[in-house]
């Protein structure tokens, strides 16, 4: 797989795995996941910009996102990190408002490094196969690419 291709599969009925390579150090993509400077400057597709940002990076710590979309749409979401592991591994919770997705989901991402280049492999648990369908139906996969492309200009800039 090469770097601006984002690579969506569904290994378990209630997965989804999104695997993404980015031409960045490992240490700064895990930054670009936790830090606020760093995720309002890429976190969200196009025509959409991050109005709220805030980590407690530590397990048990929260964090919450509020983005704000073409004609003045919301979407907020947040949750709890269960493990930090920095570079490697985050694992937490994920909930939005206004049930944009229902219930709450468990991320797991996974960062790897060779040779500069950063392969991103984040896996979303959902809690039953509905759930997982109703959001591969989602633009999700548009969004979460425009976004890391978006990221990819971050790094570009640095």
């Amino acid at each position: 797989m090469t770097a601006k291709t984002l690579r969506v599969t569904t290994p378990a009925p209630t997965d989804i795995v999104l695997t993404r390579v980015f031409n960045a150090p490992r240490h700064l993509v895990f930054d670009a996941l936790t830090k606020p400077e760093l995720l309002k400057r890429w976190f969200g597709a196009r025509g959409w910009r991050l109005v709220e940002c805030e980590v407690e990076l530590q397990v048990g710590g929260s964090w919450r996102f509020v983005s704000v979309g073409p004609d003045g749409l919301k979407m907020g979401q947040g949750g709890v990190y269960r493990e930090v592991q920095a570079p490697d591994r985050l694992v937490y919770t994920e909930s939005y408002d206004d049930q944009w997705v229902p219930g709450e989901s468990l991320v797991t991402a996974v960062l790897s490094e060779r040779a500069g280049l950063t392969t991103l492999q984040t896996m979303l648990r959902y809690s039953s196969p509905e759930v997982r369908d109703l959001v591969l139906a989602t633009p999700m996969e548009r969004g979460v690419g425009e976004s890391y492309d978006r990221l990819d200009e971050v790094f570009a800039s640095r």
